[in-house]
């Protein structure tokens, strides 16, 4: 589908730079950034409705069963 756009400039010459520096054209330089921003974005409505939820219903666990829960992860060297 073909479609325009009103982009900066400085953003336009950055992601005319790039598409070159990966030797592909704007076009699928475009279609990826969106690709990447929908997927690491699609379960923002969810994680802000849980956020919403246990800010007015904080979670009622015990402490000590907590505390066993993270006690119980194995622990990665990072």
């Amino acid at each position: 589908m073909k479609t325009a756009i009103s982009i900066p400039d400085p953003i336009f010459q950055s992601a005319e730079i790039m598409a070159q520096h990966l030797a592909i054209s704007r076009s699928e330089l475009f279609t990826k950034a969106i690709s990447e921003y929908l997927e690491t974005h699609k379960y923002q409505d969810v994680t802000e409705s849980l956020n919403q939820v246990y800010t007015v219903n904080p979670s009622s666990l015990d402490q000590k069963l907590t505390k066993m829960q993270f006690d119980s992860i194995e622990k990665d060297v990072w």
